[in-house]
């Protein structure tokens, strides 16, 4: 056998380990802009890996669209950002059919959503048909227009920030359009230190528009997401831990307090967060605690509480963590 036919082809994606070398200095890497929201940074990072989408509440004012930004700078990704209104409409986002001046016929006009991460700016701030033209998005990743389909690019994330619904002016989104989100991330207000820290940069000259100047820059790339995303699907999940997941989920089902516990659906997308949460702190299985640390972002926005319940001031994450409370830990 000859020499040429003897050597094996070039590898095309990055090695696991590099690319999860890669993701996790991510994390440090958008620090540089972002103080303090560690957590949410992780939990874009699993949905990436998923090929989910994150739901981020905060009040304004939190860095929800800094993180974004910041987030695809790192990762060499494209961002769009789609502020929401009462009047935004369906089409203002999948894009539409326009005349071509030119031809004199019909063209389609993409929408921001053909982008790598969609930063949905208070989705909540628009109503809920507009709020569904996401739906097919999300999770076939495709839209159709016209009766035509079109892919969207790979990766694709929708990061979608809601103000808490108490506010004036919001519409609740639907059950059918969380149950698409992997995950629900809250930015809390920093520490007092970390906020000192937010001023002096600002004081500094920090310019949030302008992530690059800040020093972030890019320290992975898509192929270290998909190779990441392959990773991902090769993790073990062993039978016990699957029991685990299916009792937590069967647990919410059986609360008083809840008129909506955790669906199929919900269980799978526990399986899966733990799955690349596993992989990213450098294992190759899941056990019980990637499940208890994965459990409150990707479970609690699927929860619905009794009116009763409701009146009284129930904290649907207190229940959340009694039902997890109540389930035996495999050992």
């Amino acid at each position: 056998m000859s020499e040429t036919a003897s050597t094996p082809p070039a590898p095309t994606d990055p090695p696991h380990d590099e690319a999860r070398e890669r993701l996790s200095a991510v994390r440090a890497e958008v620090g540089k802009a972002v103080v303090g929201q560690d957590a949410a940074v992780s939990g874009l990072l699993v949905a990436l890996l998923c090929g989910g989408h994150v739901l981020m509440e905060g009040v304004p004012g939190t860095a929800k669209t800094l993180l974004v930004r910041s987030l695809a700078g790192a990762l060499d990704v494209d961002t769009r950002r789609v502020q929401f209104t009462p009047d935004l409409m369906p089409g203002d986002i999948t894009g539409s059919m326009v005349i071509d001046s030119k031809a004199g016929a019909l063209s389609f006009r993409e929408g921001p959503v053909f982008t790598n991460l969609l930063l949905a700016d208070e989705i909540n701030r628009t109503p809920p048909k507009t709020q569904s033209a996401l739906l097919e998005a999300m999770e076939e990743g495709q839209v159709s227009v016209d009766g035509v389909t079109r892919r969207l690019p790979t990766p694709f994330l929708v990061a979608a920030t809601q103000n808490p619904v108490e506010y004036e002016g919001t519409y609740p989104l639907p059950e059918a359009q969380l149950d698409r989100f992997l995950l629900k991330v809250v930015l809390p207000i920093p520490e007092r230190v970390q906020e000192l820290e937010i001023v002096q940069r600002h004081a500094s000259g920090f310019d949030p528009r302008d992530v690059a100047a800040a020093g972030v820059g890019a320290v992975a790339t898509p192929a270290d997401i998909e190779a990441g995303q392959a990773a991902v699907g090769s993790v073990q999940v062993s039978p016990e831990v699957i029991g685990y997941i299916v009792d937590i989920a069967r647990a919410t089902r059986e609360s008083p307090s809840l008129s909506l516990g955790v669906s199929p659906r919900g269980a799978t997308a526990l399986m899966r967060s733990a799955r690349a949460w596993a992989w990213l702190t450098g294992r190759d299985f899941v056990t019980p605690d990637d499940v208890k640390a994965l459990a409150h972002a990707t479970l609690v926005h699927r929860l619905g509480l009794q009116p009763e319940a409701e009146l009284e001031g129930v904290d649907v994450a207190e229940v959340l963590a009694s039902a997890l409370n109540s389930v035996p830990v495999p050992r």
